[in-house]
């Protein structure tokens, strides 16, 4: 039998609120300072040093501004460091525009397509309705830029700039996607109409035509081919015409992308670590590889991370960027904020648990560009390279202690000759398909 909330229910909670002296120093404290500003725990600013004993040196620091680009913002600053490094150059930055034009574009494709293999689920099906819930946001997986970079290559800045669209995608993707549901409409109603396979392909080209001109208008059309203009630390001009995109990623970051590979870290249930997995429906390019992880025990995920960055090689990640954060001061830090002095409330969820019940997920990509470790080689907190401009943070730079990464770290990407054989061997097993709205399909 249900219980409704009574005025004796009203009144005890009334009375124990205000005969609680440390309950009314709250209130009073947060209704005029604000609820973490107030609940900050000094002790957690004095660990934030942003000294490390494992440093990478980076070019400046870049700005996703109003968008969700942080993987292709985080994928492109792993291989503009590549480029610094080579050329000896003081900064350099690719076209994060130039990859969201092809993202937007293939995401296109792959929400069409996904609407065509699915003609036989009904209206309100929970997969239709996931589908159809954000067929072309701005975030995405590793694997994503992938195939993106593998398909389309890469671009210096300077050849596809930025617009007040990619800085402000809101706009575009409300327009692109309302286009899109109508165009999923009706290829639905047309396949109850009776109409082939073959002519609904031919009326999704023509679809893909009308996003990829509401595209370039946006965005600009892409660049066909590129000039290679830097001028290096010591004067020396380098110049070269006429590459293709795929050329110049070729030659000036010059990764194989093949090579590397997500280790995510899921202690769920239903997800036992040392496995493969993959999620259906999730992805961007059609005909690109599919989305690939190994689950591992986190401590595995700061072995591989460390290895890579001590090789000097920085290293892309995923994290669910909301808990225990402060923006301003880029403290990432689980002890950030006492909530539970200050408010009296326990909150003793599992970071799988947390995975289960919908309170965490990856929602950001970043770079690690440095780590601290103790003299026997113990993280004690990590450099973070954002992509939220020099404001933040400093310089831009973020501090996560070791104990945040333990909590709200998902995924890193590390070459694989940094995992031991018995990780590398998980590869070669069966693959765990997960439902398209399992946590780990979210997209940074």
């Amino acid at each position: 039998m249900s219980i409704s909330i009574t005025p004796d229910h009203l009144g005890k909670y009334s009375s124990d609120f205000n005969s609680d002296r440390a309950s009314r120093i709250a209130r009073d404290a947060v209704m005029s300072g604000g609820l973490l500003n107030s609940c900050k725990n000094p002790a957690a600013l004095r660990r934030s040093n942003h000294e490390f004993s494992l440093s990478l040196k980076q070019g400046a620091m870049t700005n996703q501004k109003q968008s969700g680009r942080c993987w292709l913002f985080a994928a492109t600053n792993v291989m503009r460091f590549r480029i610094i490094k080579s050329c000896n150059l003081e900064n350099f930055e690719l076209s994060q525009s130039y990859l969201l034009f092809w993202d937007k574009l293939e995401k296109s494709n792959w929400f069409l397509e996904n609407i065509l293999d699915t003609l036989s689920e009904p209206i309100g099906s929970r997969l239709l309705a996931h589908l159809l819930s954000d067929p072309i946001c701005d975030g995405g997986q590793w694997d994503m830029a992938v195939n993106l970079i593998n398909k389309y290559g890469v671009v210096p800045k300077y050849s596809m700039p930025e617009s007040a669209v990619s800085s402000g995608t809101r706009e575009m993707n409300r327009i692109m996607t309302e286009l899109l549901r109508n165009d999923a409409c009706t290829l639905r109603q047309a396949a109850s109409d009776g109409s082939s396979r073959k002519a609904l392909e031919e009326m999704k080209a023509s679809m893909l035509g009308e996003i990829y001109r509401m595209l370039c208008i946006c965005l600009g059309e892409p660049p066909k081919t590129i000039d290679m203009e830097a001028r290096d630390k010591d004067g020396n001009f380098i110049q070269e015409a006429g590459m293709t995109p795929q050329e110049f990623f070729k030659k000036y970051v010059d990764m194989d992308l093949n090579d590397y590979i997500s280790l995510i870290n899921a202690p769920t249930s239903d997800k036992p670590l040392y496995r493969r997995y993959t999620v259906n429906m999730l992805g961007n390019v059609k005909e690109g590889n599919p989305i690939c992880y190994i689950n591992l025990p986190v401590e595995d995920l700061k072995a591989a991370a460390i290895a890579q960055l001590k090789d000097g090689e920085p290293v892309w990640f995923g994290c669910d960027m909301g808990p225990f954060i402060s923006r301003d001061l880029g403290i990432m830090d689980p002890g950030l904020y006492d909530f539970h002095d200050f408010l009296q409330a326990d909150f003793p969820m599992t970071k799988g648990q947390r995975l289960d019940y919908g309170q965490s997920l990856m929602t950001h990509a970043m770079v690690f560009q440095g780590v601290n470790l103790t003299k026997d080689g113990t993280p004690t907190r990590w450099r973070v390279e954002n992509s939220w401009g020099e404001d933040p943070g400093k310089k831009g730079y973020f501090i996560m202690s070791d104990e945040w990464f333990n909590e709200y770290m998902y995924q890193i990407v590390v070459n694989k000759k940094y995992l031991t054989k018995e990780q590398l061997d998980i590869l070669n097993t069966e693959t765990i398909v997960l439902n398209p709205w399992d946590p780990m399909g979210s997209l940074a």
